[in-house]
């Protein structure tokens, strides 16, 4: 029974903590390694979703091809403009900042990829990539069952109102969406401004271990224990908020500021290592545009950020424990429409980008002689892919998450 005004205040206070942060982040925060430990500097995969189809052929361009020019004369890219990989392929010069990571031998390119029998619903590709299964009925995420066996936490760092994602479902505790740091402020349930700060302050000296109250165990000390904990991981979120300087400047858009979130909760060592992004806006079907336009806009967004959030990572010495890696539901058709875009298609590039990245190109480019119902071919299923994360990098049985064996390219430095 509550006594006093001052253990309502402080019950109250404390529920209220531990209701409005999530409840992950003292589990977090005491079970994360500290730095030179064993388990400290894991390995990160950070997934970019590129929604809505992305055009791979704009992308990752084979200048050189004739057919290229043939079936786009309006969008098509010049080749003087063209970011040269090779001789052959290069890429899209919005793409410029994360082209010149090639220089630092850290962006992988991997060609044609795609899956059986593709699908050009938006949301049934998205849920085959999603779960990385062609079954009927998708209830678990790729990401999810290996986080599994990973034992770690993961955080999807989402734009306002952004759903969460198959892709993380079936993890062991439910994988947070958040918007910045702000999302972990404290706030108290007292009604009035004075109740307010003596809740605040009882609960800041609560999280002190000696002022910790002696008691039986029992149902409002594990509340208030379980509180404190998550307080004092939620202002340590707050205090990175506060304090971060990135070392390469973000690009001020949506994806700079969720990859820039991304930085933050890296750095602070909380143990994560799977984070997932995504942006919107690749359904482009009329009114692309070619060096610039729609589709160009995207692109620059996509390669200012994750250029600006490896460089900030390196300088911070993650450089060798990071993957970022790229995907879209689909690509897009190899003939321009009516409407100066393109329509749903299949065969499109994914990148991966970090420090132990194989560099340059991984596979042939699609043919744009041999197409498929309009459609370029995919030589990559990309359960490869996501072989090569699954046991190179994240160190977890593909064959376990997959349901099979696939291949893994050799997206990783031997």
């Amino acid at each position: 029974m509550l006594k006093t005004r001052r253990d309502f205040l402080r019950s109250t206070g404390l529920v209220a903590c531990g209701l409005t942060v999530p409840r992950f982040l003292s589990r977090t925060a005491h079970a994360a390694p500290l730095a030179g430990k064993p388990g400290a500097k894991d390995t990160i995969l950070v997934v970019v979703q590129l929604t809505g189809g992305n055009d791979g052929l704009n992308t990752v361009i084979p200048f050189k091809d004739a057919e290229y020019a043939k079936y786009r004369p309006t969008i098509k890219i010049p080749e003087n403009e063209i970011k040269k990989i090779n001789d052959s392929i290069g890429l899209h010069p919005a793409l410029g900042e994360l082209a010149k990571l090639l220089d630092d031998q850290a962006v992988c390119v991997v060609q044609g990829v795609g899956y059986p029998n593709p699908s050009q619903s938006h949301f049934r590709s998205m849920d085959i990539w999603q779960a990385a299964s062609t079954a009927e009925s998708l209830t678990e995420g790729w990401l999810g069952r290996a986080l599994k066996t990973t034992q770690s936490p993961a955080f999807h760092v989402a734009a306002p109102n952004e759903i969460a994602w198959l892709a993380l479902a079936g993890a062991p505790a439910r994988v947070p969406s958040i918007t910045a740091l702000g999302d972990f402020t404290l706030k108290t349930a007292a009604a009035n401004a004075p109740d307010k700060r003596e809740q605040k302050a009882i609960i800041e000296g609560a999280a002190m271990p000696d002022m910790m109250p002696t008691r039986s165990p029992g149902l409002l000390d594990f509340v208030q224990r379980t509180a404190v904990n998550t307080y004092a991981s939620s202002k340590r979120l707050q205090e990175i908020g506060q304090n971060y300087e990135p070392k390469s400047p973000y690009p001020q858009t949506g994806l700079g500021n969720r990859l820039k979130l991304c930085a933050q909760l890296i750095d602070a060592d909380l143990g994560a290592r799977v984070f997932y992004v995504s942006i919107d806006g690749f359904d482009t079907h009329a009114g692309q545009g070619g060096t610039s336009g729609a589709h160009a806009n995207l692109l620059r967004e996509v390669g200012d950020a994750i250029a600006a959030f490896y460089k900030d990572l390196s300088a911070r010495g993650h450089k060798d424990r990071l993957c970022v890696m790229t995907f879209s539901e689909f690509g897009r058709r190899a003939k321009e429409n009516g409407s100066k875009g393109t329509d749903h298609g299949s065969g499109a590039p994914m990148f991966l980008v970090g420090g132990k990245v194989n560099p340059g190109l991984v596979g042939d480019h699609p043919s744009l002689t041999t197409l498929e119902m309009g459609n370029l071919k995919y030589a990559i299923d990309f359960r490869q892919v996501y072989a090569a994360v699954l046991d190179q990098w994240l160190g977890v049985s593909s064959k376990e998450v997959l349901g099979k064996e696939f291949t893994a390219v050799d997206v990783f430095r031997s």
